[in-house]
């Protein structure tokens, strides 16, 4: 079990739309974040009806407190995925502290998941291009809540069709308890700061999109943050570890061509054609550049189905090419998207 939880000196974010400079000083309270090093963390997990045990944990320098936990003996996989809670235990001036946590535990029917993109695969950003649309994005991030961003055009459709449901309820629980979750779970990744958690597990929640476990980048002022390389190498450093933690589930990974998820997951599909089971990218920006095209043509020497559009259309000929088409979830990716885009063709 591995889990990862961060301690910051602040007073509890709440994302109401109370006016646009309110909403800055939100957002700005997220980013001038006073993290607390070396700060003890105690974490309480159960196996569902048996007696819970406590794992003790220490912050980082950035208040990371990371536990990678080895279940001895192992806890088995229920039929159906589900979210498995777990409590955080801290003490405050003294007093007892505690926080639910939810770990996503795939079922033994558990045959495909979904690797997402955030940015301009869920959620509209209109950063590509120049960099008064890359400011104009930023703009929207300090000054709009969650509830007041762009989804993309049929993304919570076709999520939720290819995910099939999420229960996941807001709310106390208790360690040990569990909730159902999507058929197929789903991992976000993204190059977003972790300073922006909070605002996407809203914005996710909020949309009615399904929830999953989310790996966003620490940021810093190095050229690890702002170096050419750092938004792909972080997002394959994440998608890596996600297929190493699952080696027996295939992958659907859905991306956009803006920040050269094509060539990312190109890559990750051709070093593991046994797991990618198809790629998805949303395009949005103008041609097709080099290095995309050259990627287009590997996956289809590979034989890895690449589905590449405007908006969320599927299409039974892809379905087919993917080898679902005679699946009944996936004939409903189809006919849900198609209702909901007089656009799409099949």
């Amino acid at each position: 079990m591995r889990i990862t939880a961060r301690a910051l000196r602040s007073r509890v974010g709440r994302f109401e739309k109370r006016g646009k400079w309110r909403a800055a000083k939100t957002m700005l309270g997220q980013f001038a974040s006073h993290e607390v090093a070396e700060f003890p963390v105690e974490l309480e997990i159960a196996r569902p009806g048996a007696n819970s045990q406590r794992h003790q944990g220490l912050t980082d320098k950035e208040g990371f407190v990371h536990f990678d936990i080895r279940l001895d003996p192992e806890w088995s996989y229920d039929d159906h995925p589900a979210w498995e809670t777990v409590v955080f235990h801290w003490k405050t001036a003294g007093e007892e502290q505690c926080l639910d946590a939810h770990v996503i535990a795939p079922g033994t029917d558990t045959a495909l998941a979904v690797i997402s993109d955030i940015d301009d695969t869920i959620i509209e950003t209109g950063i590509t291009g120049d960099f008064r649309k890359v400011m104009r994005n930023w703009r929207r991030v300090l000054m709009q809540m969650p509830e007041e961003r762009i989804i993309v055009p049929g993304a919570d459709v076709f999520y939720n069709a290819l995910g099939g449901g999420d229960v996941l309820a807001e709310g106390e629980g208790h360690v040990g308890e569990t909730q159902p979750a999507t058929h197929r779970p789903f991992f976000y990744v993204s190059s977003s700061p972790w300073n922006l958690f909070s605002y996407l597990v809203t914005y996710i929640r909020g949309r009615g999109l399904p929830l999953g476990p989310i790996f966003l980048r620490d940021w810093g002022l190095n050229r690890e943050t702002f170096g050419s390389s750092s938004h792909g190498a972080h997002k394959r450093a994440a998608i890596d570890g996600i297929l190493g933690a699952y080696p027996d589930m295939k992958f659907a990974l859905i991306g956009d061509d803006s920040q050269g998820d094509l060539t990312a997951f190109a890559d990750v599909a051709l070093e593991n054609p046994d797991r990618v089971r198809a790629i998805f990218i949303r395009k949005v920006g103008d041609a097709m550049s080099p290095e995309e095209l050259n990627a287009k043509a590997k996956l289809k020497a590979a034989n890895i189905p690449l589905w590449l559009g405007t908006s969320y259309d599927t299409g039974h000929k892809f379905l087919a090419s993917v080898g679902l088409l005679a699946d009944e979830e996936a004939r409903a990716i189809v006919d849900s998207v198609e209702r909901t885009d007089p656009s799409a063709a099949g």
